[in-house]
């Protein structure tokens, strides 16, 4: 099996794992990260998001969406942001699984 194929595998398990085993209010809060840090990330590498968006082979209205929490992005495009970002997807969802359990605690 590819490397590709392997890898989307494991983090549509670790997405489903995420999403079907925390509440609602830690879901929400967990998505609510993956979203700042994005954000954080593209401010910080000075990306607009037209042009991350023309890096992930997004328009930039699903960047702002996502940004904005107004989109629960799918799987492909998560990881078309996160390449463009030159990020691992699995260590944002973890980090901000992370950070919301702290915040809800």
């Amino acid at each position: 099996m590819p490397l590709s194929v392997t890898i989307v595998t494991y983090l549509s398990s670790l997405v489903r794992y995420i999403l079907h085993t925390v509440n609602d209010k830690t879901r929400d809060a967990i998505c609510a990260r993956v979203a700042n840090l994005l954000r954080q990330e593209r401010l910080k590498q000075k990306l607009s998001m037209t042009r991350l968006g023309e890096r992930a082979g997004l328009s930039h209205q699903m960047i702002s969406y996502v940004e904005r929490k107004m989109r629960i992005p799918t799987l492909d495009t998560m990881l078309r942001i996160t390449s463009a970002l030159g990020l691992n997807l699995g260590e944002l969802i973890v980090k901000a699984d992370r950070a919301a359990q702290s915040d809800l605690k």
